[in-house]
């Protein structure tokens, strides 16, 4: 299965305080918007998003048809047919998309341990 790019998505306390840390750390600001409480950073193909206030836990995200620097990539799994996959092996969608649809899309499940697990198709 290609679940595309990975990154984590983090429910930080304060923006500019996590900024500054992942700066260290040796990430740089990719996209997003730091008045509007998030930001995506990067540091070589590793990934992490700042979001402040959007959400209590943290997040593992995947992109189904994109890379780390958000190109699309083909030939990539479509979220519903990575949905289809996990219903028939029983994993538990939290949140489905329709499977008559196309195009962006997400579905949320959670690990056995309470991690959220996000993939989130684009395009």
């Amino acid at each position: 299965m290609k679940l595309g790019a990975f990154s984590a998505s983090l429910s930080v306390k304060d923006i500019h305080a996590s900024k500054q840390f992942y700066e260290t750390l040796g990430f740089s600001v990719y996209a997003g918007q730091i008045e509007k409480n998030y930001l995506i950073m990067k540091n070589g193909n590793a990934l992490i998003g700042l979001f402040q206030g959007m959400f209590e836990q943290n997040i593992l995200t995947f992109n189904p048809g994109w890379d780390e620097s958000a190109n699309k990539v083909e030939p990539f799994d479509d979220v519903r047919t990575i949905q289809k996959h996990l219903k028939e092996n029983d994993i538990k969608i939290e949140r489905e998309v329709d499977e008559n649809t196309s195009g962006p899309a997400s579905i949320v499940m959670y690990d056995p341990d309470g991690n959220t697990i996000l993939i989130d198709q684009h395009v």
